[in-house]
């Protein structure tokens, strides 16, 4: 009768601590990055339309 009591007891102590398990939750934010391509861009265009007219004078 000991041990089934002993067992009952043991059985309960470890549902109940496996109902307190705490739950950690983290809320992670996207990475927002700007970056500004602007004037790399103007400049291959520009020697992109330089070399277009360049090689058809009479383009315009």
């Amino acid at each position: 009768m000991r041990k089934r009591a002993l067992l009952l007891g043991l059985a309960m102590t470890g549902a109940l601590a496996a109902a307190c398990t705490p739950t950690v939750r983290v809320k992670v934010d996207p990475i927002n990055i700007y970056a500004k391509l602007d004037a790399d861009v103007r400049v291959r265009l520009d020697k992109e339309v330089q070399s277009l007219i360049q090689q058809n004078p009479n383009l315009f």
